[in-house]
């Protein structure tokens, strides 16, 4: 296919892309020609050698409308072939197109269907990949068929010789039986040596005979265990051969593969299989379905299986394996080059063998190279301990055509998925309180760069430049003009952030950019759960949509306001936690009056304004009503503030609101009301939250965390009873098992009860208590390692160590 039959496909012009294994007269029809010859380029021409890697004649012309022998230039002469050199006149574009082809001397497997996992030769014959790879690289032989008639004839004359052997060494022994009888009997010899010599007799006939039988049951077993798919060492091989080479025939490497997968017939095999299924053990079932669904597959798709074997290497076009001249006349040439040259060698050196009639033992070994050239090239990093390294000297690895492909270097996610992507920057991120939710902070000098385009255009448009190149040294100029341009254009862009990596849609959403000094981004502290971020150094990529498409998605359906819900469970994935949480936690806290006396207010507008004179502490218990008229109750002046930001019909809260409680309220704000109002109250919560956390003054030190002072003792009444457990052991009351069970009993109750004494020896109106119960950082579970003990802890097989560390982190540990 030319480059002006593909030049005017779209990249859309289709709706799916199938991969299939292609047949090898697929392979030849993709081919231009066949490379025969190893080398790439003269080194004194410069120009590509005639049947090598990079021949003109197969794979189109180095320069554009020029035969390699110069007879035709021009484009007036586009299409003819050259009678003299063989090049067709056309663009040297077709040089990225045009593929070539190897004809192999022997068949090779491919590698990815013999050594994958499950392994595809080795499902579809029913064989381990390690006697395959046996067969395959010349170790053993596979018998491929075995004469059944034959075979039957060959035992039947086995047994007929058995017998006769048999009744000749049965008739001899008689012979010698009577011939020493009548010697006793004419006086000859003692009756004690006669004796002997029939016992000597006796013992040589059950001996012949025993070898005999032994001889004849080994014949018969290896007659009838010689079947397809049998799997011979080469002694066995050669030992076989010589007895009953006339019924069987066996083959060694790819080429016995081949010849049984062409024995396959795929339609009597997938019956086969379906009736066997009935009957079969679990372990054979699975088998049987996992070979019952590749044959299948090869049914539908027209696939021959022993397509698996190479009869043809297809050779990609040479600009996808370039070779390029560097300084002092040498060339820097992809790995791909070398080891097409390693296969076309050895290719080329097996016809010669076979041309020559060479001994088996020479072609076979030439055979076995050529496999393992060929599956360097297919995929150099599956062959374990035999890959395939550079000339250089430097013991570099070869990339294989899998290895370009396979892998985060790889070419679709390092240059497809992967691409550098112009109007994009990243930077370290940072908290910003004071944000919108649909807002990021962005860099000043980072969005001069991104929206360069956009302040051009602005620039000629108030005619301040003329054009691009004095827009570009007015923008360097640092002119303030610039700046007011900056900050018009942001306040109606939308930019995209994104995280990686990238687990689920939320790991891209629009903001508004708010521009901002100094280098790291800023982004709001609700969208963090979204992205999975944190600010212990996390970077995030910005992205400018350019179209009007673009952009109009990003403010309409990528903005953070809108993406408010976790789209695996459809629950809220912005919530007020941490220090929000906690200011609100600390707001809603109530307190009794320091006097004892519960001040009374007429209304809840008469109480924020005593609070705000600084006559009143915000979580002050104070009775009054909502509305006049109302009913009068206790609560605090931050409750009534913090319900102010709830919408209406939720009702007033009267309770210490912590990050459990403010999740469900944005819950019931999502369902009521929709994104925009509770990304109104998210901001409104997250302002006053931060506020009162800051002017609560909440810290912690070590003061904050006392000594459990009841543990010693409950420490010392665990070890007694370890002790009396240990004792009831040595005296076999109990079993290995139940003595262990008891001790993690009395470990494990203990540090239950030492978590309990943690909880109570925390000032309840402390810090560490309002941290832990609001749900803003840390659990009961982290106090009790911090203050009561660390406990049990398990080996690294993760059974249960019965010594437990009875010391906490606060206390230190032993070493």
């Amino acid at each position: 296919m030319s480059f002006f039959q593909t030049e005017n496909i779209k990249t859309t012009d289709f709706d799916a892309i199938r991969l299939r294994l292609a047949s090898p007269e697929v392979v030849r029809g993709w081919s231009y020609g066949e490379v025969t010859k190893p080398e790439t380029i003269n080194y004194r021409t410069q120009k590509p050698e005639k049947s090598g890697l990079f021949a003109e004649e197969i794979f189109g012309p180095s320069k554009d409308w020029e035969c390699y022998c110069g007879k035709y230039k021009k484009i007036r002469y586009k299409g003819i072939v050259c009678d003299k050199c063989g090049v067709e006149v056309t663009h040297s574009l077709v040089r990225r197109e045009r593929m070539g082809h190897i004809e192999l001397a022997a068949p090779v497997t491919h590698i990815w269907f013999l050594r994958g996992v499950p392994s595809r030769l080795g499902t579809v014959l029913d064989m381990s990949v390690q006697a395959l790879e046996k067969v395959v690289y010349f170790a053993s032989f596979i018998v491929t068929d075995v004469n059944e008639e034959l075979r039957g004839q060959v035992i039947e004359q086995v047994r007929a010789e058995y017998k006769g052997k048999r009744k000749a060494i049965e008739s001899t022994y008689e012979r010698d039986i009577a011939r020493v009888n009548q010697k006793g009997q004419e006086g000859k010899a003692e009756t004690a040596a006669v004796t002997q010599e029939l016992d000597k007799l006796h013992g040589t006939k059950e001996r012949q005979l025993e070898e005999l039988e032994e001889d004849f049951s080994t014949s018969e077993h290896e007659l009838k265990d010689l079947r397809p798919l049998k799997i011979l060492s080469e002694n066995e091989y050669h030992e076989l051969s010589l007895k009953y080479g006339h019924v069987f025939e066996a083959k060694i490497g790819a080429e016995a593969l081949d010849e049984l997968l062409q024995k396959i017939d795929v339609m009597a095999t997938i019956e086969v299989l379906t009736s066997d299924l009935d009957g079969a053990s679990e372990a054979k079932r699975d088998r049987i379905i996992r070979r019952l669904k590749l044959l299948k597959s090869f049914s539908q798709t027209s696939i021959e299986p022993h397509w698996m074997v190479l009869k043809v290497v297809p050779i990609i076009p040479p600009d996808l394996r370039p070779m390029v001249a560097l300084d002092g006349g040498r060339f820097a040439t992809s790995d791909l080059n070398d080891l097409y040259r390693r296969v076309i060698n050895r290719n080329n050196r097996l016809k010669r063998l076979m041309e020559l009639n060479a001994p088996e033992v020479i072609t076979r070994n030439e055979k076995r190279m050529l496999q393992e050239a060929v599956d360097a090239l297919i995929d150099n990093s599956a062959r374990h301990s035999k890959t395939v390294i550079a000339a250089t000297g430097k013991k570099r690895q070869l990339k294989s055509l899998a290895d370009i492909l396979k892998g985060k270097q790889g070419r679709f996610r390092q240059n497809l998925l992967g691409k550098r992507i112009d109007y994009s920057g990243r930077s370290v991120i940072v908290v910003g309180p004071t944000l919108q939710f649909y807002q990021c902070g962005l860099p000043k000098i980072m969005a001069l760069e991104l929206f360069k385009p956009f302040i051009i255009s602005e620039l000629i448009k108030r005619e301040l430049v003329h054009n691009i190149r004095s827009a570009n040294r007015f923008i360097e100029a640092d002119n303030p003009e610039v700046w007011d341009i900056l900050e018009v254009i942001a306040s109606d862009a939308v930019v995209l952030l994104n995280r990686a990596p990238t687990l689920h849609r939320l790991g891209i959403q629009g903001f508004q950019p708010k521009l901002i000094e100094g280098k790291a981004i800023q982004i709001h502290p609700m969208v963090c759960p979204a992205f999975n971020a944190d600010f212990d150094g996390d970077q995030m990529a910005v992205h400018v949509p350019l179209t009007a498409e673009a952009r109009d998605e990003a403010k309409n359906i990528m903005l953070s306001a809108k993406n408010l819900l976790k789209p695996a469970t459809g629950q809220p994935v912005a919530r007020p936690d941490k220090d929000i949480s906690w200011g609100c936690y600390y707001m809603t806290t109530l307190l009794e009056p320091a006097d004892g006396k519960v001040k009374t207010f007429g209304t809840a507008d008469e109480a924020i304004y005593t609070y705000q004179l600084g006559k009143l502490d915000i979580r002050e218990k104070v009775k009054t009503r909502l509305v006049p008229g109302g009913e009068v109750f206790d609560t605090n002046v931050g409750r009534i503030l913090l319900n102010r930001l709830f919408p209406e019909d939720i009702g007033f809260k009267n309770e210490t609101l912590g990050t459990k409680q403010l999740g469900e309220i944005t819950r019931t704000c999502l369902e009521r009301y929709g994104f925009e109002r509770t990304v109104t109250f998210l901001d409104d919560v997250k302002n006053t939250g931060f506020h009162h956390i800051t002017k609560s003054g909440f810290s912690y030190g070590m003061g904050d965390l006392p000594f459990i002072e009841a543990k010693r003792a409950l420490l010392d009444e665990s070890e007694k009873k370890v002790e009396t457990i240990e004792q009831q052991y040595k005296e076999g009351l109990l079993t290995k098992k139940e003595r262990y069970t008891q001790i993690i009993k009395v470990w494990t109750d203990a540090k239950d009860r030492i978590q309990k004494m943690s909880k109570e020896s925390l000032d309840q109106l402390g810090t560490v208590f309002s941290m832990i119960d609001s749900g803003a950082r840390g659990s009961v579970g982290q106090l009790t390692n911090v203050i009561g003990m660390k406990g049990l802890v398990a080996n690294p097989s993760g059974n249960i160590i019965e010594l437990p560390i009875k010391s906490s982190l606060r206390e230190g540990l032993d070493v």
